[in-house]
């Protein structure tokens, strides 16, 4: 099986840096609201280091897994992906965010 390359989702492109900061602000609240695509797109941002993040792959793993466990399948592609670049302990510490993230989401709920 061959994993296609993260950049073939990538589908947002910010038209200036003011713009970047804007993308994920916008992106961690839809988050927050349980929009599978802007997990997918927090993904992308940290996995290419884009729209004002620096590339941070235990981040992105992060939220490519939650994208991915809420039926996401590009957000599967890509998580396995930089999975193939990380260690298992960057991949643990990934798991345990995501963990993380959910629980506080769901006590904010």
């Amino acid at each position: 099986m061959e994993l296609a390359r993260i950049e073939t989702f990538v589908k947002v492109s910010p038209a200036d840096i003011a713009g970047m900061d804007m993308l994920v602000a916008t992106c961690l609240a839809d988050a927050a609201d349980g929009d599978v695509d802007a997990l997918y797109d927090l993904g992308v941002a940290y996995s290419t280091g884009s729209h004002g993040v620096n590339c941070d792959l235990v981040e992105a793993h992060k939220w490519f897994n939650l994208a991915a466990a809420s039926g996401h399948e590009a957000a599967q592609w890509c998580r396995a992906d930089i999975a193939g670049e990380m260690s298992a302990r960057e991949i643990a510490e990934a798991q345990r965010r995501a963990r993380e993230w959910l629980r506080a989401e769901r006590q904010a709920a």
